[in-house]
């Protein structure tokens, strides 16, 4: 091109660019405007929220079913039962579903904060659905074991209320009420179904080098004094406001900028979601200082659920051990608060291996996300549609798994996928068994990780008594309400809220400016170039910002280890480098060893028991005992197994498979040569039992080289003659076996 056709043609764009220019800064300025306005909204709400008796962000209309307040001893809890949606239909039949959520600073609701969550699709799956939330102030004197008496009366009322249903409720922990959950069924095993611990932190010492620095902030702060300076600052309550900012701190690019960012590029489509999930953000809670006292000291820096080491007040042990229903743990590599070490690190804690396990009569199932974030969790569409809809459709699958470490995989259903009719929503759900060393793998435990956090906990045990001994009188006297809510108004993580609100004088014309600005918007082109320059300035500030979180958290890691690492501190608190564990470890304690090896002696003498149902059941957990795991298509159609001459109940059907995994795993070839002798003498019911079991292992398509192989062992095994291998003095009950239709009977 000639010099003056490019002359010409800048002339030409010259008027387009200007044109352009113009059109963004009034665009921006609009903007900026309704930013301002969302901000001002925001704040309403917030303290909106705050007016209320009960605040919560449920989607659901609900019904008031027992107010913890009115019991004895009084705790700031509630149970409701969700109103299920027009068009929803709830099966009377299925299990209820109890959500609970995380009183960690925030408000409740957000297990049910819109129609794809935990509450929404287990309620499409035609679950009758609960939730356990809370007030924002606690009950003065409450404490944990409180709060745990309360949640035991609503599973009592749940369970009374659902007289028909076969099996217990299945409970939803979610983040912090996760640990508060198990704690329960430790002590009451007795109301659990299987129990999902979504985000759960259960053992508090774990994690990565390089990443999880939330771990360190305990020891870097001395240990759990300033959760009682804070707590005293209070008047002898917690403010919630500081957990929120302890998780807002961890990613400050999202915090500063990038949060704020998205809302004012995109204000007129953004503001809605923003708001919705500002009002759960900002509707904070506080706690007792007991309580948070005793979270800090046994769990965040004691580490003690983990290995058994809680007792309540009345003296019973919680163990993790005596919960005998199936425990899910759903964790996610994305999580920087909870992440899978600290979701999954307990079972290594507590069990010697994976005959411990067995022995315990414990079924464990992990599923790991690739990279949700810890809220994505709880309130992700994607993962609501996925993760959540599979827990809650196959459920009964995993209350009647084995005994065993398990995890949970899904792919996606495809065209080509056998027997479509027998699986449930757009996944294909697969249980696959796994040993104690692939959680290792992922746990990555470290001795000189636990010798420098027992340091820490040791630290803070001198720390907080010598706080109590010389500080805490005078500031107790010096405290007061008024101060504590000027406090709890300056916090970082309050202060928006307060300054952002018709409450500010300066913000009251903001609306009706806004309102004006509605009238006459005008979004610049998308093609804008400024637009793009817009966004590579806004990733330079979150690029930035990431540097520096990642430089903070490096010289964080850094500080930790250089103080707590040091043979002398760990000395001066009672630690040697020659012990061998800085802690207790439950699984390789000799009473325990011993009660392991008596417990499998037992259950290895009534490997020959049983009559054809047990005999079946075994075949078919032989077959399925390979690395390919359990589908849920083979669960679907082994529910054909309960239609025997008078249906047997879901406690006993469990029972029989839990047994017989037990034979098969202490020794599998003596559980395989009984099974002859347990069958009936008729050809007849022996053929049909066969018929059966191929149906249920051809329903996931035809199965693999050893399966087959395994398969035809079984069916050589049932063709053998009865009336020949029957041990004279067997008393092995003649059940019938029918084979209706995959569909036809429910479980």
């Amino acid at each position: 091109m000639k010099r003056s056709e490019k002359s010409a043609k800048s002339r030409a764009d010259a008027p387009v660019f200007a044109q352009q220019v113009i059109d963004y800064w009034v665009d921006a300025w609009q903007r900026t405007i309704l930013f301002w306005d969302v901000l001002r909204e925001r704040g309403n709400r917030y303290h909106a929220q705050q007016e209320k008796a009960e605040p919560h962000v449920l989607h659901f209309e609900a019904d008031r079913v027992l107010d913890g307040r009115s019991l004895d001893p009084p705790a700031n809890y509630f149970l409701s039962r969700i109103k299920p949606p027009k068009g929803t239909r709830i099966v009377p039949r299925k299990r209820p579903f109890v959500v609970v959520d995380p009183r960690a600073g925030h408000g409740p609701g957000i297990g049910g904060f819109k129609a794809d969550s935990e509450i929404g699709v287990a309620m499409e799956a035609g679950h009758p659905c609960y939730f356990i939330g809370f007030t924002p102030q606690p009950m003065p004197g409450q404490r944990i074991t409180d709060i745990l008496g309360a949640e035991a009366m609503f599973l009592e009322k749940v369970i009374d209320l659902h007289p028909k249903v076969e099996g217990k409720p299945c409970v939803i922990g979610n983040c912090q009420a996760g640990w508060a959950v198990l704690m329960l069924a430790a002590t009451r095993p007795e109301l659990f179904g299987p129990i999902i611990a979504a985000g759960a932190p259960l053992s508090y010492w774990a994690g990565v080098e390089g990443k999880n620095p939330m771990r360190y902030t305990g020891g870097l702060l001395g240990g759990s004094w300033l959760t009682a300076l804070a707590s005293d600052l209070g008047g002898g309550r917690f403010d919630g406001a500081y957990l929120v900012g302890n998780f807002e701190n961890l990613n400050p690019a999202n915090t500063i900028w990038t949060k704020s960012y998205n809302v004012w590029a995109k204000v007129d489509t953004e503001a809605k979601r923003f708001l919705d999930f500002e009002t759960y953000w900002g509707g904070m809670v506080n706690l007792n200082a007991e309580e948070i006292q005793w979270i800090v000291n046994h769990l965040f820096v004691g580490n003690r659920l983990a290995t058994a080491e809680i007792t309540t007040g009345d003296g019973i042990r919680v163990d993790l051990r005596n919960i005998r229903s199936p425990i899910i743990c759903f964790c996610s590599q994305g999580d920087n608060i909870t992440p899978p070490q600290q979701a999954l690190g307990w079972i290594g804690d507590l069990y010697r291996d994976d005959d411990d396990i067995l022995a315990c009569d414990q079924t464990i199932v992990y599923a790991i996300h690739e990279n949700i974030g810890h809220l994505g969790i709880f309130v992700s569409g994607s993962v609501a549609r996925k993760e959540h809809e599979e827990f809650s459709s196959n459920i009964d699958l995993i209350d009647v798994l084995p005994p065993g470490l398990y995890e949970m995989v899904m792919t996606p259903k495809t065209a080509r996928a056998a027997h479509p009719e027998l699986i449930v929503g757009d996944w294909i759900t697969r249980i696959e068994p796994r040993t104690l060393e692939d959680v290792r793998a992922i746990v990555k435990p470290s001795l000189e990780n636990e010798r420098r956090f027992a340091t820490v906990r040791r630290i803070s045990e001198i720390n907080l008594g010598l706080y109590r001994m010389f500080m805490q009188p005078f500031v107790r006297a010096f405290a007061n309400e008024p101060a504590a809510d000027w406090l709890h108004k300056v916090n970082p993580t309050v202060l928006p809220f307060e300054l952002f609100s018709d409450r500010n004088p300066f913000m009251k014309p903001v609306a009706e400016i806004a309102s004006q600005v509605r009238t006459k918007r005008r979004p610049a082109l998308p093609d804008n170039p400024l637009l793009l320059a817009q966004a590579m300035v806004s990733q330079g500030i979150v690029n930035a910002l990431d540097a520096w979180r990642e430089s903070r958290d490096r010289g964080l890691e850094l500080m930790f280890m250089g103080i707590y690492n040091q043979p002398l501190l760990q000395a001066m608190v009672g630690l040697r480098a020659t012990d061998e564990r800085p802690r207790r470890e439950p699984g390789v304690e000799p009473e325990r060893i011993a009660y392991v090896r008596a417990k499998l002696a037992e259950r290895r003498a009534r490997i020959a028991e049983g009559g054809l149902h047990e005999a079946t059941i075994r075949g078919l957990i032989y077959i399925a005992m390979d690395e390919m795991g359990i589908d849920e298509r083979h669960f679907e159609t082994l529910r054909l197994t309960r239609a025997h001459r008078g249906e047997m109940s879901l406690d006993a059907f469990k029972k029989v498979v839990r047994d017989q995994f037990s034979g098969l795993r202490l020794d599998h070839e003596a559980a395989l040569a009984a099974i002859p002798g347990m069958l009936p003498a008729a050809d007849d019911v022996r053929a049909k039992t066969i018929e059966a079991i191929r149906r249920i292992v051809f329903a996931a398509g035809k199965p693999t080289a050893e399966r087959a192989r395994r398969l035809a062992r079984v069916e050589a095994l049932f063709a053998a003659d009865g009336r020949q291998r029957r041990r004279p003095g067997r008393a092995g009950k003649k059940r019938g076996f029918t084979t209706p239709s995959p569909r036809q009977q429910g479980a």
